[in-house]
C-alpha cells in the first residue's frame, strides 16, 4: 500500500468514527417536554363527588329563653378610644408618626432613625410634655416631646445623645 492512500482512509476513518460520535450524542440528548396549558389541565380535571351530608353536623344551641339584657351583654363591642394617631412633618426635615395612648399616659414617636415610647410627664393638655431616658435609636440620652394646642396641631422634638452637649430640635406641624 501506498503511503497517500493509508493516509487517506486514515482520515477517512477518524471523520467516520467523529460522525458516529455526533448522531450518538444527539440522540442520547433527551428533548424538553412541553408543559400542559392551562386547558389542558382543567380539561383533564376530575370531577370530585360531593356528599349531600355535612362534614360535621352543626349543633347549634338556642336559649329560648334569653332576655334582651342577657343578649346585650353578650354583643357589647370594647372600641379602643384612648388612642390616637398622628403623622407630623418637622423641620429640619423628619417625619414623625405619633401614636397617643392617653388611658396610660404614653405616646409612640416613630421615625426613620427608630422608636421610642416616652410618658407624659406634666397633668396639663397644653402643651402636653412627653420624656424618655434614651434616643431614638435607643442609645443612651433623651428624647423629649412637647405637643401644643388642644389638637396637638404643633410639636417640638428634643434629642440628644449622652453627652447632652448638641441637642438637636426640630419643631413640628400635624399633617392630618
Amino acid at each position: 500500500m501506498s503511503l497517500k492512500l493509508s493516509k487517506s482512509l486514515r482520515a477517512s476513518a477518524v471523520m467516520s468514527g467523529l460522525f458516529a460520535c455526533a448522531i450518538s450524542i444527539s440522540a442520547c440528548q433527551q428533548e424538553p417536554e412541553t408543559e400542559p396549558s392551562l386547558e389542558e389541565d382543567i380539561a383533564t380535571e376530575q370531577a370530585t363527588p360531593m356528599s349531600a351530608e355535612p362534614a360535621e353536623p352543626n349543633d347549634a344551641v338556642v336559649a329560648a329563653d334569653a332576655t334582651v339584657n342577657e343578649v346585650q351583654e353578650d354583643t357589647v363591642a370594647n372600641v379602643n378610644t384612648g388612642v390616637t394617631q398622628m403623622t407630623y412633618l418637622c423641620s429640619p426635615e423628619l417625619k414623625v408618626e405619633v401614636t397617643y395612648k392617653e388611658d396610660i399616659n404614653e405616646a409612640v414617636l416613630s421615625t426613620d432613625e427608630g422608636t421610642v415610647t416616652v410618658v407624659k410627664t406634666n397633668d396639663g393638655t397644653n402643651p402636653g410634655v412627653y420624656e424618655v431616658k434614651t434616643t431614638l435609636s435607643g442609645a443612651a440620652g433623651f428624647t423629649q416631646w412637647r405637643v401644643a394646642h388642644e389638637d396637638r396641631a404643633t410639636g417640638v422634638m428634643r434629642t440628644a445623645g449622652e453627652s447632652e452637649s448638641s441637642v438637636n430640635t426640630y419643631e413640628c406641624d400635624a399633617t392630618n
